[in-house]
């Protein structure tokens, strides 16, 4: 069976009840997965591309996946920051660690996919959403995307424009709110995760293989302003 590999941070952990409902995109993502793929789940809370590294989650990619494997790579929430130099990777090294994770798959003949880092939920006093949190990284992940000739998805972008569109109110439960606008619930999970599999979906073969056949559009998937 074809295996996916996920590496990420805390936004992509297969959570477990002890710290429901926070769920990780790696959650959401086993619902678009068809059943000849198994997920491998290598999200771990407040990693960036310099700790997993350093704490040899990447070298455990390396010892098990295999020819015809999928690596997902999504960080960005944790390498920015400058007040931990255990996480901190600034936007040059933070490339080369990419760079890296690539090359673990490809080195195996497995298919490395870059994704952009997911959307956090900042709204002004004034109901503004404010895009942008992740600085320069998403553009750093387009750019190595680029430079290795690997598929990258842009969550970033797809996931601000979509919490700007259903705004404030209705992008609540999507999120841990109150308690923070970083970590998702089962329903943000769910529909980021949909954003994922319908870029997967576009790259095609072999991408799109590890899919469901058919799968709803994930705005369909939260209720609309009218319920």
């Amino acid at each position: 069976m074809v295996k996916v590999f996920y590496a990420g941070d805390s936004t992509v952990t297969f959570n477990k009840i002890n710290s429901y409902p926070q769920s990780g995109l790696s959650q959401g993502l086993t619902r678009y997965l068809n059943d000849r793929v198994i997920l491998r789940p290598f999200g771990f809370n407040g990693r960036s591309t310099k700790s997993f590294i350093e704490q040899g989650h990447l070298a455990e990619i390396a010892g098990e996946i295999e020819k015809g494997d999928f690596l997902l790579i999504e960080f960005g929430h944790n390498d920015p920051k400058k007040e931990d130099p255990l996480r901190y990777a600034d936007p040059q090294t933070y490339g080369c660690n990419l760079k890296k994770m690539i090359r673990t798959a490809s080195e195996k003949n497995a298919f490395p996919v870059l994704i952009t880092p997911v959307a956090r939920r900042y709204f002004t006093r004034e109901g503004v959403f404010e895009p942008g949190s992740h600085s320069v990284y998403p553009e750093v992940v387009k750019n190595v995307a680029r430079e290795e000739k690997v598929p990258v998805i842009d969550l970033t972008e797809r996931s601000e424009a979509f919490v700007a569109g259903i705004g404030d109110l209705y992008s609540r439960p999507l999120y841990m709110w109150p308690k923070d606008n970083t970590h998702l619930k089962p329903e943000g999970a769910v529909v980021f995760a949909g954003f994922i599999a319908e870029a997967l979906r576009a790259l095609g073969s072999p991408y799109s293989d590890i899919l469901i056949g058919t799968a709803p559009a994930p705005e369909d998937l939260i209720c609309d302003k009218k319920c």
